[in-house]
């Protein structure tokens, strides 16, 4: 179910007119997707794409949707991870059929394994993990048989039943289909389907010390479910071929299809949970939720809202193509949410101070100003001025270039929302620094007023300094340096070995993508923001004049004294092509 109010379908696609045909051909009666994330990680911003498709798709249709949680490795998997993708999903304006989990089959998988082994479509492997991995064969070389390959049916039976005993440590045995290891399809070279981990599961607690692999639950699961259509990404199209083994040889009632399109990747990051995790456990970021990395989390502390997520997945549509897309992108849509939502307000984040030596001491005038000017329903503040204000240390120069418009000796500029002031005097500090300026002001030019006496060139904003809230200011850029750090094959998935299934043998993710690192993806800075803000809560949104949109942070933001993450900045020069 979809909880959102004017959301869109998908545009015209390939699975859409399956799903179409399929109806009217009477094959399917319902149409039933699901959204299955492996409990190892957060979700990213592949996984919104996957969760848009899966979820609108049925509605298009009067279907429904399962979100399943694929928990069939309990050494990655943890609550925390469970939680959270509830947590995201619902965020993003969508609501599940039903609640599933993996582990809720284990014992109808466990039969249905039972039943490959009387087939003899399944056998007992004593090999290591090295071992099978090393007689797999390569894509130009078949892989080379088991010796215990053609154990009996009744050796089999016994050793599986033993597995589940726990009479073994974990790696000493596996269960594998036994396919074909001369098959061009690696994944079809008698993949591993259970292995042996003893390690408490946080749904079944100590129940099982075996479990399924991914590749075997996951067909399994669909069928149990009633799932119509199997919708995943592209890199998994090469197991379409056990997945059907699988459906077909444990003789399940249901049949449902498997179909793969194109991952969503974003330029100068990457969706790896592996990477991703390496990056939180490093301390490269603060968290899963820090706001440079890419996981819905991560988006949403930064100030991401879920229309303009919902949006950019429908804009980069479902194919089959494999591909980048620039990160001008998706801050176009950010950018096209917030212009009619956030307020718009004043704040200097590189404070200089300007006294109005000609304005009365101990005088405060209270202003009027529009809080969004594109959106004239959002009303209006007031704003207090006084003698002394802050501006932004880069709107002057003692001594600027020609078509420098904003504050130096002699030049006068509009104050936003004010009145005109001109720089009569530079304060400078011991070192050369220039730490004040002392203006004057034109009490005739009051904005609003229909001042027509002259015209200045420049405006520029400011604080007025008595009531001013000191904020923190975190100005966020790409993790990486490189437009193409998302440019990576799709991490290939092996039958019995897919992400986050291998356990002791498992290849550490290399470094060399952390030399990419980019250092100067945060700065921090302090400033001061208008008085109103001093309430802003967690996930405020805003937008500063001229220094972009910003929103709250609900980690380190305090009663009183405010944290804003720059979302994005206000301009781009990115256009979306017209249709």
């Amino acid at each position: 179910m979809i909880n959102v109010e004017n959301h869109r379908g998908t545009p015209s696609n390939f699975i859409k007119n399956i799903i179409e045909d399929d109806l009217k051909s009477g094959k399917v009666k319902e149409i039933v997707t699901r959204f299955p994330p492996e409990p190892n990680g957060y979700l990213h911003i592949g996984h919104a794409k996957a969760i848009w498709i899966n979820f609108t798709l049925a509605d298009e249709f009067g279907g429904r949707t399962h979100l399943r949680f694929d928990d069939t490795n309990p050494v990655k998997e943890d609550i925390e991870y469970v939680n959270s993708i509830k947590e995201d999903v619902k965020w993003l304006g969508f609501e599940w059929e039903e609640l599933r989990y993996a582990s809720d089959y284990f014992e109808e998988m466990y039969d249905r394994a039972v039943l490959l082994i009387k087939k003899g479509k399944a056998y007992v492997d004593d090999q290591s993990p090295d071992e099978i991995r090393r007689t797999r064969g390569t894509l130009t070389e078949p892989g080379k048989n088991s010796p215990y390959r053609d154990r009996s049916v009744e050796e089999n039976l016994d050793l599986f039943e033993r597995m589940r005993a726990g009479e073994f440590a974990n790696g000493e045995r596996v269960l594998r289909a036994k396919i074909d290891m001369a098959s061009p399809n690696i994944n079809l070279r008698d993949p591993v389907i259970y292995r042996i981990s003893h390690a408490h599961h946080h749904n079944t607690g100590d129940k099982w010390c075996i479990y399924p692999m991914y590749a075997y639950a996951h067909p399994l699961e669909d069928a149990i479910e009633g799932v119509t259509h199997s919708l995943c990404s592209l890199e998994f199209e090469d197991q379409r071929p056990f997945y059907d083994w699988v459906i077909a040889e444990c003789e399940m009632e249901s049949v449902p299809r498997q179909y793969e399109f194109g991952r969503l990747n974003v330029a100068q990051t990457v969706t790896s949970k592996r990477k991703l995790k390496q990056l939180v456990d490093e301390q490269v970021v603060d968290g899963w939720d820090d706001p440079r990395m890419p996981t819905i989390s991560g988006m949403r502390r930064l100030g991401y809202t879920p229309e303009a997520i919902r949006n950019f997945v429908y804009e980069t549509g479902i194919s089959k193509a494999y591909g980048t897309v620039d990160r001008q992108v998706m801050e176009h849509f950010i950018r096209e949410d917030l212009k009619l939502k956030a307020p718009r307000t004043m704040a200097v984040i590189d404070p200089l101070k300007v006294v109005i030596t000609n304005y009365p001491e101990g005088e405060t005038e209270w202003l009027e100003a529009e809080n969004n000017s594109e959106n004239p329903e959002m009303g209006s503040r007031q704003i207090p001025f006084s003698r002394e204000i802050y501006i932004e240390r880069e709107d002057f120069m003692e001594d600027p270039p020609s078509k420098y418009f904003r504050l130096f000796p002699g030049n006068e500029v509009r104050l936003k929302h004010a009145y005109f002031i001109k720089c009569n005097e530079v304060i400078k500090d011991e070192n050369g620094e220039v730490v004040e300026l002392h203006c004057t002001y034109d009490p005739e030019t009051k904005s609003g007023t229909g001042f027509t006496g002259r015209k200045v060139k420049g405006t520029i904003h400011w604080v007025e300094a008595s009531q001013a809230v000191p904020a923190e200011f975190r100005l966020y850029e790409p993790l990486f340096k490189d437009e193409t750090a998302a440019e990576e094959e799709p991490e290939q998935e092996i039958a019995g070995e897919a992400e986050g299934e291998a356990t002791e043998t498992e290849t550490p993710v290399e470094k060399s993508f952390l030399d990419d690192l980019n250092p100067n993806s945060l700065q921090i800075v302090h400033g001061f923001v208008e008085p109103n803000m001093k309430e802003a809560k967690p996930q405020d949104k805003f937008q500063f004049f001229r220094h972009g949109y910003f929103n709250v942070d609900s980690k380190y933001s305090e009663p009183g004294r405010p944290v804003f993450n720059r979302v994005v900045s206000l301009k781009s020069s990115f256009q979306l092509p017209k249709k």
